[in-house]
């Protein structure tokens, strides 16, 4: 089954779109949650699904070696799933960031719109410098794929 997003991610070389995500303390936070660090975005549908749970395991782990990295992995879960998630597995190299109550999947062009998962937001990876301009993104072809993790390492360069 073909399943399509609202648009098109925002382009490399384009500055890091403003977003806005709500954190495990219920407060909204945004770009600045980086502070001048280069910001891996992991986006995907629900961290209750196995590929999406190993994509947030295997950034936990790849985040523990990026000096001056924030890896923010970003669905529309709420934040109390996300952090049982991560205090679970004892996760503690990523940062969650929940999209239920802004723009963020139709801001990146990830929601869902057709198919049983419609409404949340597509597999994804945006990489952005320091600066805030984005160097890498995927949007995952097939949801139940992993993204290219060294593909986006590689953007970190």
């Amino acid at each position: 089954m073909t399943v399509h997003s609202i648009g098109e991610l925002p382009p490399v070389g384009a500055a890091l779109p403003d977003f806005s995500l709500v954190g495990a303390d219920l407060a909204d936070f945004g770009p600045e949650i980086a502070a001048g660090r280069r910001l891996v975005l992991n986006i995907f549908p629900s961290i209750d699904t196995s590929v999406c749970a190993t994509s947030v395991r295997r950034f936990n782990e790849l985040a523990s070696t990026l000096p001056d990295t924030l890896v923010l992995c970003v669905s529309a879960d709420l934040p109390m799933a996300a952090s049982r998630f991560c205090a679970a597995e004892g996760l503690a190299n990523v940062v969650t960031g929940s999209s239920f109550r802004s723009s963020f999947g139709a801001d990146y062009g990830l929601t869902l719109v057709d198919g049983p998962m419609r409404g949340l937001l597509s597999r994804a990876v945006v990489v952005a410098d320091a600066d805030g301009t984005i160097r890498y993104t995927q949007q995952v072809a097939n949801i139940s794929t992993e993204p290219d993790y060294d593909a986006a390492l590689a953007a970190l360069g």
